[in-house]
């Protein structure tokens, strides 16, 4: 399938300049594509939500039941190669899918199995092993799971205490262990296991769930999400056979860590769905409801929190399928070679943190702004905001919490410059003298439309700003950086809004030079998302660099890097009245 986007490197958005010629936009979704994101919506509208309250009361045999359903309507097969019984449709597709959702539970167990637990076997599976699990699992006769957190680990993946010792025939490993907080453990056939074989080798396993010594402790009871199934699941000396063992011994850590890359990724694009619902959800209300003898769609504060939900989910979609785009255009350049592709994934580590980060994060502003516009009604469970907003929760802690995905953001950013992976060092001096200097060049170009040559011109000073201020920070902290953990987090919230900033604005960009006929309307979300998201951009420069000087050098060094910043000269209040009115006639997301 066609993308129609340009590879680029990971992380090059912060010295590259913002074009609309380089990656995928929801605009560009071809008519398969398409079609595939309207089977999958119709699946969830006809038999995933009509039975939403059996599925949060965990009735008996359901969500297994919906996910065969969903194997037969061609919905877990997206990811597998298609000589194993799979589509092979590529990540594009399975993340319109993972869109496409709006029931979380079912969204839970459906990403569980076709991704965390089905794509290990994909790309680090023997032949033997594929052709044993992939056809099941692609049709639904096996459900997946995975299992790498432990009690008391959490996200330190390379402190798991779970055991494998080769038995002394040679045939089988013996595993012994407790896995935690697993999605599916209730029903789940397969079990991609991680353990320490010799106590220090990380290393894969495919488990079946049937096999003796394996027990599932009770259903945990959770504040959302309530209709997945989430078990602590007991390993007691059971055999796997050795030709189990996922990938290499002692490598499990390569699979842990690039699967979650992909799982962040399709989380971001999942996240960014249900935001979309949200606001649609928060719009139909705010039209239908009246106070003080008028529309609420017609108050000031309530037009602002609906533009304002409109431009994170434009901005989130942006940055989601831009980096979707980018990591299918480069796997499917390395080839049938896996290791390749794992490898093209591997250079996108920082935007599939970013996706997951900034996905989960606009979702629970929408959410919690959603509520707010029920109002005493957005309280009352029988509304589904009340339960997307429970459900939301969660998003900014699996999958790596966002704090982790913070910490990846930065310290991968640092290590793609010290290996010349990224030429920070090299354009450093002339973005020190021009950010010295207080003045800056103008950015936008003569074709830039004139609504978009102000964010243009921000976007551009910002991505110098920040990498000034953190390679001043890097300065001071280099030695014991990992420990400086403030300093990386100012570092990572600078990088991850000056990508969404620099997405959407690329995205309107595109949107205005086709000429469609919504491409006023691009411009105005791209306007609202770099208005909102720079000066909280601003306030983590000037983190990095209250961390990094003293007295008066300290105040140099904010006073200059706002200088070079400068300030926005467009009053927002008429951009979002204008962008509420468009979202109120179309009853939700904007852009549909």
């Amino acid at each position: 399938m066609a993308t129609d986007a340009k590879v680029e490197t990971g992380a090059a958005f912060l010295t590259t300049p913002v074009t609309e010629e380089h990656f995928l936009t929801p605009e560009k979704f071809d008519d398969e594509q398409r079609q595939i994101q309207e089977s999958a919506i119709t699946f969830i509208q006809r038999e995933v939500l009509p039975k939403a309250e059996e599925i949060r009361h965990q009735e008996p045999g359901l969500m297994p039941s919906l996910l065969k359903k969903a194997g037969e309507q061609g919905l877990l097969m997206i990811d597998v190669p298609e000589e194993y019984g799979g589509a092979d449709l590529g990540l594009v597709v399975s993340a319109l899918v993972a869109h496409s959702m709006r029931d979380a539970s079912f969204a839970v167990a459906h990403g569980a199995h076709t991704t965390i637990g089905t794509l290990p076997i994909v790309f680090y599976g023997t032949d033997e092993q594929k052709q044993a699990y992939l056809p099941k699992l692609a049709t639904g006769e096996l459900i997946g799971a995975y299992a790498l957190t432990e009690p008391g680990v959490g996200s330190d993946a390379m402190a798991i205490r779970t055991r494998a010792t080769l038995s002394e025939d040679g045939q089988h490993y013996i595993l012994s262990g407790a896995k935690q907080w697993i999605s599916n453990a209730g029903f789940a056939d397969v079990f991609i296991v991680f353990a320490k074989v010799d106590d220090t080798k990380h290393t894969g396993f495919i488990v079946e769930g049937s096999w003796p010594g394996i027990s599932t402790g009770a259903e945990e009871r959770k504040v959302g999400i309530k209709g997945s199934s989430t078990r602590t699941v007991y390993f007691d000396n059971v055999k796997v056979p050795v030709n189990n063992v996922l990938g290499e011994i002692g490598k499990g850590y390569k699979i842990a860590f690039n699967i979650l890359n992909i799982g962040r990724l399709k989380l971001g694009a999942g996240t960014t769905g249900g935001a979309h619902a949200a606001l649609d959800m928060a719009a139909q209300y705010a039209n239908e409801r009246k106070a003080f003898g008028r529309p609420l769609q017609g108050f000031g504060m309530i037009k602002k929190k609906l533009a304002y939900m409109a431009s994170d989910v434009y901005a989130a979609e942006s940055l989601v399928f831009r980096t979707i785009g980018a990591v299918e255009e480069a796997r499917r350049a390395a080839g049938e070679d896996r290791q390749a592709q794992l490898a093209a994934i591997e250079e996108y580590a920082i935007e599939c943190s970013i996706a997951k980060v900034f996905g989960s994060e606009a979702l629970a502003r929408c959410v919690d702004e959603g509520v707010q516009i029920f109002g005493g009604y957005g309280f009352m469970e029988e509304y589904p905001i009340s339960w997307a907003w429970r459900d939301a929760r969660i998003n900014r802690i699996f999958e790596g919490t966002n704090e982790v995905n913070r910490l990846v953001t930065a310290g991968t950013l640092f290590q793609r410059a010290m290996d010349n992976k990224l030429d920070i060092f090299t354009i450093f001096p002339g973005v020190e003298a021009q950010v010295t200097s207080g003045s800056a060049p103008e950015y936008a170009s003569a074709e830039t439309p004139t609504a978009l040559r102000e964010s243009v011109n921000l976007v551009e000073r910002a991505k110098r700003a920040a990498i000034y201020s953190i390679m001043k920070g890097a300065m001071k902290f280099m030695t014991n950086i990992r420990e400086e953990q403030e300093f990386l987090e100012y570092a990572a919230n600078q990088i991850i809004n000056i990508f969404a900033i620099d997405s959407a604005i690329a995205r309107a960009l595109d949107a205005v030079g086709t000429g469609g006929v919504d491409a006023h309307t691009h411009e105005l979300l791209a306007q609202i998302a770099t208005l909102r998201l720079l000066p909280e951009t601003r306030m983590a420069m000037e983190g990095v660099l209250t961390m990094a000087f003293e007295g008066d050098e300290r105040r140099e060094e904010i006073a200059k890097v706002r200088r070079y910043l400068g300030d926005a000269d467009t009053d927002i209040v008429p951009l979002q009245r204008e962008l509420a009115g468009i979202v109120s006639e179309r009853n939700g997301y904007p852009l549909k």
